[in-house]
């Protein structure tokens, strides 16, 4: 009988995915600022779904910022809206997942199996699942949603 390995996160593939996000991040901000100018919120609608997802901009300080992408509209039978805070790091040019709607805190590695049914790799995949997101504002089905067509 093999002994299970324990595991073990990788650093540079979880650095680099914390590099894409911010990247993306990044270029999703300036383009919303660029539209809107500097507000709180931002809101993306898909051009062929009745979908909305809200980037709002909780805190800046010189060095970081933080920001929660969550679905607006609409809403699933069942289903808590999907919501999630990140932190970018504008002096390491990395942006990291903080929370959701199903976890406050992540942990670099959990136990496998946990009372949570956790993966051992949860930080990794949610930043994961923050990266496919992001990529697919890249896409055109997306648009910004300026102020002044919301108030009409």
């Amino acid at each position: 009988m093999m002994a299970s390995r324990r595991y073990a996160p990788s650093l540079d593939r979880l650095l680099r995915l914390y590099s894409r996000n911010y990247r993306n991040l990044s270029r999703l901000l300036a383009r919303a600022r660029r539209v809107n100018g500097e507000v709180a919120q931002y809101r993306w609608q898909h051009a062929q779904q009745a979908l909305i997802l809200q980037l709002t901009v909780n805190e800046q300080t010189r060095y970081t910022e933080v920001v929660t992408v969550e679905r607006l509209a609409p809403p699933l039978p069942l289903v808590a809206p999907a919501r999630i805070e990140i932190r970018l790091y504008h002096d390491a040019l990395m942006a990291e997942v903080l929370t959701g709607q199903h976890f406050l805190r992540l942990l670099p590695a959990y136990p496998y199996p946990n009372a949570r049914m956790q993966q051992r790799d949860e930080k990794f995949q949610v930043n994961l699942f923050l990266a496919e997101l992001l990529e697919q504002f890249a896409h055109r089905e997306w648009q910004l949603i300026s102020a002044r067509e919301e108030s009409r």
